[in-house]
């Protein structure tokens, strides 16, 4: 992530994967330091077009901006900063031997280096000094209002076993009276290892990750499906049918009738 105006580096990290969470992650810790922007520009990828970081921003009040396919030049700025990278510190690196070795000289290159050299599109300041002197207003995005952004909620019904699913992966509560009703589920994306939670009447439970073992072994909701046949409506459609052509009323019904009714 950079930083328009000076060119500052907000964030940068190597990562195996290229998905929304990681972005987000990332995105996270500069949030954390520097606070939201105004704008956040970004390419046409699927990894910057997913609906939580579309809500994040709007919730922060970010004006999330996605740069015209095939345009290169509207991310010329980038594209410079990919190229300065390259050739000063990963054309050096060799054969790295973990991701973290190669973040260690990436981190080492921004401080010691690029963030410290004049720039010749700041007429000679460093993008240090010029991120630096910037005129800023008064942060007031705190942590609470961080993770207000990156809540996410979504509506899932829950099986007959207290489970459901969310975020890939399922979760149970302890609430069995909700088996096969529809609930709203929150998680928040800040710490993605935290787990997920309903609301129910005001108070909020929080998913456990399930056990198949002791869900196995679990006492199921009542359904009317597993009542007996003796509970139910005794009631025979054809044979009401049949009654009313033949002229029958209730109280010439067959003791079979009488019986199923008592």
């Amino acid at each position: 992530m950079l930083d328009d105006a000076s060119r500052y580096c907000i964030a940068l990290e190597a990562m195996h994967s290229e998905r929304e969470i990681d972005m987000l992650g990332l995105m996270v810790r500069a949030l954390r330091r520097h606070g939201p922007p105004d704008a956040l520009y970004l390419d046409n990828g699927s990894t910057y077009r997913g609906q939580t970081l579309s809500l994040a921003c709007a919730r922060m009040g970010t004006a999330l901006i996605h740069a015209k396919p095939y345009d290169a030049p509207a991310r010329g700025k980038m594209e410079r900063f990919w190229r300065t990278m390259r050739t000063s510190v990963l054309d050096y690196c060799g054969s790295v031997t973990s991701l973290h070795e190669l973040n260690v000289r990436l981190w080492a290159w921004l401080d010691e280096h690029y963030h410290r050299a004049a720039h010749a599109g700041l007429l000679g300041q460093s993008p240090a000094a010029m991120y630096q002197t910037a005129a800023r207003p008064v942060d007031t995005f705190d942590e609470q209002k961080l993770r207000a952004a990156l809540t996410i909620q979504a509506r899932r019904r829950v099986r007959r076993d207290s489970t459901l699913p969310m975020g890939g992966q399922d979760w149970q509560t302890d609430l069995g009276f909700l088996a096969g009703q529809l609930v709203t589920v929150y998680q928040c994306l800040v710490e993605p290892s935290e787990p997920p939670w309903l609301e129910h009447e005001g108070r909020r439970y929080v998913l456990q990750t399930v056990d198949p073992i002791k869900n196995a072994h679990r006492e199921r909701a009542p359904d009317c499906l597993d009542r007996p046949h003796g509970a139910r409506v005794p009631f025979d459609p054809p044979k009401v049918l049949l009654d009313k052509t033949l002229g029958r009323t209730a109280s010439s019904a067959t003791p079979r009738d009488s019986e199923a009714k008592s």
